[in-house]
Protein backbone atom coordinates (compact mmCIF):
# COMPACT_ATOMS: atom_id res chain seq x y z
CA UNK A 1 0.00 0.00 0.00
CA UNK A 2 1.19 3.54 -0.86
CA UNK A 3 0.64 4.86 2.67
CA UNK A 4 1.40 8.50 1.87
CA UNK A 5 -1.16 8.54 -0.92
CA UNK A 6 -3.68 6.84 1.35
CA UNK A 7 -3.06 9.48 4.03
CA UNK A 8 -3.63 12.26 1.48
CA UNK A 9 -6.85 10.57 0.35
CA UNK A 10 -8.03 10.19 3.96
CA UNK A 11 -7.18 13.83 4.76
CA UNK A 12 -9.16 15.13 1.79
CA UNK A 13 -12.17 12.94 2.65
CA UNK A 14 -12.08 14.33 6.17
CA UNK A 15 -12.00 17.90 4.84
CA UNK A 16 -14.73 17.47 2.22
CA UNK A 17 -16.93 14.98 4.09
CA UNK A 18 -17.28 12.97 0.89
CA UNK A 19 -15.40 10.22 -0.94
CA UNK A 20 -16.82 11.50 -4.23
CA UNK A 21 -15.61 15.08 -3.70
CA UNK A 22 -12.21 13.89 -2.56
CA UNK A 23 -11.90 11.62 -5.59
CA UNK A 24 -12.61 14.57 -7.91
CA UNK A 25 -9.72 16.51 -6.34
CA UNK A 26 -7.29 13.69 -7.15
CA UNK A 27 -9.01 12.71 -10.42
CA UNK A 28 -9.41 9.07 -9.40
CA UNK A 29 -12.49 6.83 -9.17
CA UNK A 30 -14.30 7.06 -5.80
CA UNK A 31 -14.10 3.28 -5.44
CA UNK A 32 -10.30 3.34 -5.80
CA UNK A 33 -9.95 6.11 -3.26
CA UNK A 34 -12.32 4.34 -0.85
CA UNK A 35 -10.29 1.12 -1.06
CA UNK A 36 -7.05 2.90 -0.26
CA UNK A 37 -8.61 4.58 2.80
CA UNK A 38 -10.03 1.21 3.91
CA UNK A 39 -6.56 -0.34 3.53
CA UNK A 40 -5.15 2.50 5.66
CA UNK A 41 -7.70 1.80 8.40
CA UNK A 42 -6.90 -1.91 8.22
CA UNK A 43 -3.17 -1.29 8.57
CA UNK A 44 -3.81 0.95 11.59
CA UNK A 45 -6.35 -1.41 13.12
CA UNK A 46 -8.76 1.50 13.70
CA UNK A 47 -11.88 2.99 12.14
CA UNK A 48 -11.05 6.55 11.12
CA UNK A 49 -14.29 7.50 9.36
CA UNK A 50 -18.01 7.07 10.07
CA UNK A 51 -19.64 6.32 6.74
CA UNK A 52 -23.29 7.01 5.90
CA UNK A 53 -25.28 7.47 2.71
CA UNK A 54 -25.22 11.26 3.03
CA UNK A 55 -21.97 12.27 4.73
CA UNK A 56 -18.67 10.98 6.06
CA UNK A 57 -17.44 12.11 9.49
CA UNK A 58 -14.31 11.53 11.52
CA UNK A 59 -14.39 9.15 14.47
CA UNK A 60 -12.75 10.27 17.70
CA UNK A 61 -9.51 8.47 16.89
CA UNK A 62 -9.88 9.63 13.29
CA UNK A 63 -9.83 13.24 14.45
CA UNK A 64 -6.65 12.62 16.44
CA UNK A 65 -5.01 10.92 13.46
CA UNK A 66 -6.14 13.71 11.12
CA UNK A 67 -4.59 16.40 13.34
CA UNK A 68 -1.32 14.48 13.50
CA UNK A 69 -1.00 13.83 9.76
CA UNK A 70 -1.68 17.50 8.93
CA UNK A 71 1.66 18.38 10.48
CA UNK A 72 3.35 15.67 8.43
CA UNK A 73 1.70 16.76 5.17
CA UNK A 74 2.52 20.42 5.86
CA UNK A 75 6.16 19.60 6.56
CA UNK A 76 6.34 17.49 3.41
CA UNK A 77 4.82 20.29 1.33
CA UNK A 78 7.36 22.75 2.69
CA UNK A 79 10.20 20.32 2.00
CA UNK A 80 9.03 19.87 -1.59
CA UNK A 81 8.82 23.64 -2.05
CA UNK A 82 12.32 24.05 -0.63
CA UNK A 83 13.79 21.51 -3.05
CA UNK A 84 11.93 22.90 -6.06
CA UNK A 85 12.88 26.48 -5.20
CA UNK A 86 16.51 25.85 -4.26
CA UNK A 87 18.86 28.32 -6.01
CA UNK A 88 16.03 29.76 -8.10
CA UNK A 89 14.74 33.29 -8.52
CA UNK A 90 12.63 34.49 -5.54
CA UNK A 91 9.05 34.27 -6.75
CA UNK A 92 5.53 33.33 -5.76
CA UNK A 93 3.16 34.56 -3.06
CA UNK A 94 4.79 35.81 0.15
CA UNK A 95 2.45 36.02 3.15
CA UNK A 96 3.43 38.66 5.74
CA UNK A 97 1.56 39.54 8.92
CA UNK A 98 2.39 42.63 10.98
CA UNK A 99 0.95 44.64 13.83
CA UNK A 100 -1.03 47.58 12.46
CA UNK A 101 0.95 50.63 13.61
CA UNK A 102 4.33 49.19 12.67
CA UNK A 103 2.95 47.98 9.36
CA UNK A 104 1.57 51.37 8.35
CA UNK A 105 4.53 53.48 9.48
CA UNK A 106 7.51 51.28 8.71
CA UNK A 107 6.75 48.00 6.93
CA UNK A 108 4.56 49.06 3.99
CA UNK A 109 6.93 51.80 2.72
CA UNK A 110 9.79 49.27 2.83
CA UNK A 111 7.73 46.70 0.94
CA UNK A 112 7.37 49.18 -1.93
CA UNK A 113 11.17 49.07 -2.23
CA UNK A 114 11.16 45.29 -1.88
CA UNK A 115 8.64 44.87 -4.71
CA UNK A 116 10.86 46.92 -7.02
CA UNK A 117 13.78 44.59 -6.22
CA UNK A 118 11.77 41.35 -6.53
CA UNK A 119 8.97 41.90 -9.06
CA UNK A 120 8.18 38.17 -9.28
CA UNK A 121 7.14 38.01 -5.63
CA UNK A 122 3.44 38.63 -4.98
CA UNK A 123 3.01 40.28 -1.56
CA UNK A 124 0.08 39.14 0.56
CA UNK A 125 0.15 41.46 3.58
CA UNK A 126 -2.19 41.43 6.58
CA UNK A 127 -2.10 44.05 9.33
CA UNK A 128 -3.56 42.99 12.67
CA UNK A 129 -2.81 43.43 16.35
CA UNK A 130 -4.38 40.08 17.18
CA UNK A 131 -2.00 37.40 18.46
CA UNK A 132 -1.25 34.72 15.87
CA UNK A 133 0.74 31.55 15.32
CA UNK A 134 2.87 31.17 12.19
CA UNK A 135 1.96 27.56 11.41
CA UNK A 136 -1.73 27.93 12.18
CA UNK A 137 -2.25 31.13 10.22
CA UNK A 138 -0.28 30.04 7.13
CA UNK A 139 2.05 33.04 7.31
CA UNK A 140 5.63 33.10 5.99
CA UNK A 141 6.80 36.07 8.08
CA UNK A 142 5.24 37.77 11.09
CA UNK A 143 6.24 40.99 12.81
CA UNK A 144 5.10 41.33 16.40
CA UNK A 145 5.85 43.55 19.37
CA UNK A 146 6.43 42.22 22.87
CA UNK A 147 8.82 39.48 23.91
CA UNK A 148 10.61 36.69 22.06
CA UNK A 149 7.90 34.04 21.58
CA UNK A 150 8.00 30.54 23.00
CA UNK A 151 6.61 28.97 19.84
CA UNK A 152 9.03 27.01 17.67
CA UNK A 153 10.08 29.82 15.35
CA UNK A 154 13.15 31.95 14.86
CA UNK A 155 12.82 35.45 16.29
CA UNK A 156 15.06 38.31 15.13
CA UNK A 157 15.01 41.45 17.26
CA UNK A 158 14.45 44.42 14.97
CA UNK A 159 14.19 47.36 17.37
CA UNK A 160 13.21 48.46 20.85
CA UNK A 161 9.47 48.58 21.53
CA UNK A 162 9.39 50.39 24.86
CA UNK A 163 6.59 52.91 25.47
CA UNK A 164 7.24 56.56 26.40
CA UNK A 165 4.85 59.21 27.80
CA UNK A 166 4.17 62.29 25.66
CA UNK A 167 1.94 65.34 25.71
CA UNK A 168 1.44 68.45 23.61
CA UNK A 169 2.81 71.85 24.66
CA UNK A 170 -0.80 73.14 24.82
CA UNK A 171 -1.81 70.38 27.25
CA UNK A 172 1.18 71.03 29.51
CA UNK A 173 0.54 74.77 29.43
CA UNK A 174 -3.06 74.19 30.49
CA UNK A 175 -2.62 71.44 33.07
CA UNK A 176 1.02 71.84 34.07
CA UNK A 177 3.98 69.48 33.79
CA UNK A 178 3.65 66.54 36.22
CA UNK A 179 6.62 66.74 38.60
CA UNK A 180 6.77 62.99 39.28
CA UNK A 181 5.14 59.77 38.14
CA UNK A 182 2.64 59.75 41.01
CA UNK A 183 1.14 63.02 39.78
CA UNK A 184 0.13 61.30 36.55
CA UNK A 185 -2.89 59.90 38.39
CA UNK A 186 -4.40 63.40 38.19
CA UNK A 187 -3.85 63.79 34.45
CA UNK A 188 -6.07 62.91 31.49
CA UNK A 189 -5.06 59.65 29.81
CA UNK A 190 -5.21 58.52 26.18
CA UNK A 191 -4.86 54.74 26.18
CA UNK A 192 -3.88 52.34 23.44
CA UNK A 193 -6.08 49.24 23.44
CA UNK A 194 -3.98 46.10 22.95
CA UNK A 195 -5.53 42.62 22.41
CA UNK A 196 -5.25 42.11 26.18
CA UNK A 197 -6.92 45.46 27.01
CA UNK A 198 -5.92 49.12 27.52
CA UNK A 199 -2.21 49.53 28.30
CA UNK A 200 -1.71 50.91 31.85
CA UNK A 201 0.90 53.37 33.08
CA UNK A 202 3.23 51.50 35.42
CA UNK A 203 6.40 52.43 37.29
CA UNK A 204 8.82 50.63 39.61
CA UNK A 205 9.48 52.64 42.77
CA UNK A 206 11.29 51.43 45.90
CA UNK A 207 11.12 47.80 44.81
CA UNK A 208 7.39 47.86 44.08
CA UNK A 209 5.27 48.29 40.95
CA UNK A 210 2.69 51.09 40.98
CA UNK A 211 -0.18 51.79 38.59
CA UNK A 212 -0.12 55.55 38.01
CA UNK A 213 -2.72 55.61 35.23
CA UNK A 214 -4.76 58.78 35.05
CA UNK A 215 -8.50 58.91 34.28
CA UNK A 216 -9.21 57.67 30.75
CA UNK A 217 -10.39 60.25 28.24
CA UNK A 218 -10.12 58.00 25.17
CA UNK A 219 -9.30 54.32 24.60
CA UNK A 220 -8.61 52.99 21.09
CA UNK A 221 -6.53 50.53 19.09
CA UNK A 222 -5.94 53.25 16.48
CA UNK A 223 -2.55 54.76 17.28
CA UNK A 224 -2.63 57.69 14.82
CA UNK A 225 -6.02 58.82 16.13
CA UNK A 226 -4.74 58.78 19.71
CA UNK A 227 -1.62 60.69 18.64
CA UNK A 228 -3.80 63.32 16.95
CA UNK A 229 -5.84 63.72 20.12
CA UNK A 230 -2.62 64.11 22.09
CA UNK A 231 -1.46 66.79 19.63
CA UNK A 232 -4.77 68.60 20.16
CA UNK A 233 -4.06 68.76 23.89
CA UNK A 234 -6.63 66.27 25.11
CA UNK A 235 -4.35 64.20 27.34
CA UNK A 236 -1.13 62.30 27.97
CA UNK A 237 -0.34 59.35 25.69
CA UNK A 238 1.95 56.35 26.16
CA UNK A 239 3.16 54.91 22.87
CA UNK A 240 6.29 53.55 21.20
CA UNK A 241 9.11 55.89 20.25
CA UNK A 242 9.05 54.70 16.61
CA UNK A 243 5.32 55.48 16.36
CA UNK A 244 5.80 58.96 17.86
CA UNK A 245 9.02 59.90 16.04
CA UNK A 246 7.47 62.34 13.54
CA UNK A 247 5.42 64.11 16.24
CA UNK A 248 8.47 64.48 18.48
CA UNK A 249 10.61 65.82 15.63
CA UNK A 250 7.97 68.40 14.64
CA UNK A 251 7.46 69.53 18.24
CA UNK A 252 3.75 68.66 18.22
CA UNK A 253 4.43 66.34 21.14
CA UNK A 254 7.18 66.25 23.73
CA UNK A 255 8.45 63.39 25.84
CA UNK A 256 7.80 63.55 29.57
CA UNK A 257 10.82 62.43 31.56
CA UNK A 258 10.73 61.36 35.18
CA UNK A 259 13.13 60.00 37.77
CA UNK A 260 11.35 56.64 37.48
CA UNK A 261 10.69 55.35 33.96
CA UNK A 262 7.18 54.41 32.89
CA UNK A 263 6.24 51.12 31.29
CA UNK A 264 3.08 49.32 30.18
CA UNK A 265 4.12 45.98 31.63
CA UNK A 266 6.22 44.62 34.47
CA UNK A 267 8.25 42.58 31.99
CA UNK A 268 11.40 44.23 30.72
CA UNK A 269 13.07 44.28 27.30
CA UNK A 270 10.08 44.78 25.01
CA UNK A 271 11.04 44.71 21.34
CA UNK A 272 9.76 44.31 17.80
CA UNK A 273 10.51 40.84 16.46
CA UNK A 274 10.53 39.35 12.98
CA UNK A 275 9.36 35.73 13.19
CA UNK A 276 9.67 32.88 10.71
CA UNK A 277 9.92 29.10 10.71
CA UNK A 278 13.51 27.91 10.38
CA UNK A 279 12.94 25.58 7.40
CA UNK A 280 11.16 28.35 5.45
CA UNK A 281 14.37 30.41 5.27
CA UNK A 282 15.61 27.99 2.59
CA UNK A 283 12.80 29.15 0.30
CA UNK A 284 14.24 32.00 -1.83
CA UNK A 285 11.26 34.36 -1.49
CA UNK A 286 11.34 34.06 2.32
CA UNK A 287 15.13 34.41 2.54
CA UNK A 288 15.04 37.49 0.33
CA UNK A 289 12.34 39.13 2.47
CA UNK A 290 13.93 38.26 5.82
CA UNK A 291 17.37 39.52 4.78
CA UNK A 292 15.93 42.72 3.27
CA UNK A 293 13.66 43.63 6.19
CA UNK A 294 16.23 42.86 8.88
CA UNK A 295 18.87 44.97 7.13
CA UNK A 296 16.59 47.93 6.34
CA UNK A 297 14.71 48.11 9.63
CA UNK A 298 17.84 47.80 11.76
CA UNK A 299 19.40 50.66 9.78
CA UNK A 300 16.33 52.84 10.39
CA UNK A 301 16.32 51.94 14.09
CA UNK A 302 20.01 52.81 14.57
Amino acid sequence: MDQLRAIRYFSKVAETGSFTKAAKVFDVPPSSLSRRVADLEKSLGATLLKRSTRIVKLTEVGQIYYNDVQQILSQLKQSHETVRSYQTTPMGRLRISSMVGFGEKILLPLLDEFSALYPEIVLDVSLSDELSTLGRDDVDIAIRGGYAPNERVLAIRLMDNGFIPVASPSYLERYGMPKNVMELKQHNGLYFKAPTGPTPWLCHVDGQWHDVSGPAITISNNGPWLARKACEGEGILMSTRWALASYLESGQLQELKFEHELAITQHADMAVYLLYQKQRYLVPKVKAAVDFLVARIKVEAS
